[in-house]
């Protein structure tokens, strides 16, 4: 009988050092227990591969909110002060969400929506699509369809398409006749008493003027968070913007006030948490303002941007770090992942799950 040769055990047969008697080891979910889908997540921790960024987010989240709800040092109180710059903030940590068009869009805009109307985040930027399509969605429906209809049949039918939802382009009509008199306004304002308006002051106003409980810029103007979006051109917006420098030309929009503001809450925070949805401009703008208090305390960015590009939406927390616009001593998460179905479980896992636990 052969022997196997000794390269070949030697390759094979390498012997292991002994694992740290800490480490954690795998364990996914029996589902001989019964469905529990609060254990199931919980279980994602110990699971591997993005389950696990799953649960060290959810931890991270979680410690934002407990790190929230400490009562304010004695020498940030008088941080806390309003001033034109800066809106009143009691929370011992400062929660910045940001996220892209595509989340007003879809159903994540409801679980916006929740996490504003309860006042669990202190500040929010997003793409001027993140603002538009919430008062569109006031104003008429989106709908389910599919990734692979035509886009030439759909542009003779005036339907328009984001990934797998459709958008009657007779909702932007809408858009248009309800924001122009309000555009008018503004501009009247600005003349007559000298108004100085801002992205931010402006998506306020709007979410005054829609007055509806589904939207997500309600429930901002109704509990002073402020939101910014310092692309707010880039979208329907721009195209109404457009339209009434013609119609009614003269409103302006300082965004140099607004990136004041949103670095002043930064600066002014006793600590802060990144929630990050997505990744472009948005990433960016929340991370640079974190920069300017030497970075934030803790953070989670979930998108399924890559890094092999150099671009800042793939990069890992740990780029951020070399900026400082994320501490050193922090313990940042990002999850490969998309946000339509990762964010609701993130939200059900921390904020809600917190709120009906109360």
């Amino acid at each position: 009988m052969s022997t196997i040769p000794s390269i070949a055990t030697e390759a094979v047969l390498v012997k292991s050092e002994a694992m740290d008697a800490n480490a954690e080891k795998v364990q996914g979910y029996d589902f001989n227990k019964g469905v529990d889908h609060h254990a199931l997540l919980n279980s994602y921790r110990y699971s591997g591969f993005q389950a696990t960024n799953f649960g060290l987010a959810v931890e991270q989240i979680n410690a934002m909110i407990a790190k929230r709800e400490e009562p304010l040092p004695e020498d940030k109180k008088e941080d806390s002060l309003e001033t034109d710059d800066f809106i009143r903030r009691k929370n011992n940590c400062t929660i910045f969400l940001g996220f892209t068009s595509n989340m007003a869009s879809c159903g994540v805009r409801d679980t916006i929506r929740f996490l504003v109307q309860h006042k669990m985040v202190d500040c929010i930027v997003a793409s001027a699509g993140g603002i538009e399509e919430d008062f569109i969605k006031c104003l008429a429906s989106t709908y389910i369809g599919d990734f692979s209809l035509d886009g030439r049949t759909l542009r003779d039918k005036g339907i328009n398409r984001i990934g797998n939802l459709l958008v009657p382009n007779d909702n932007y009509c809408k858009f248009e006749d309800w924001i122009m008199p309000i555009l008018n306004q503004m501009l009247k304002e600005q003349k007559e008493e000298g108004v100085m308006w801002t992205p931010s002051k402006m998506i306020t106003r709007l979410g005054l003027e829609i007055n509806n409980e589904d939207s997500i810029y309600y429930w901002a103007a109704k509990n002073q968070i402020p939101v910014f979006s310092p692309a707010l051109t880039d979208g329907s917006l721009g195209d109404m913007l457009f339209f009434h420098s013609y119609k009614n030309p003269g409103l302006v929009l300082d965004i140099v006030h607004d990136l004041r503001r949103l670095n002043s809450m930064a600066m002014k925070a006793a600590h802060s948490g990144m929630i990050i949805v997505g990744g472009g401009l948005i990433k960016h703008h929340i991370c640079n303002a974190n920069l300017m208090r030497n970075g934030a305390d803790f953070s989670v960015f979930l998108n399924t941007a890559n890094e092999f590009d150099g671009s800042d939406s793939g990069a890992r927390p740990d780029e951020a770090i070399s900026w400082g616009k994320i501490r050193k001593d922090a313990q940042p998460v990002k999850i490969y992942g998309e946000s339509s179905f990762v964010f609701p479980l993130l939200v059900a896992e921390t904020f809600a799950r917190k709120f009906h636990n109360k």
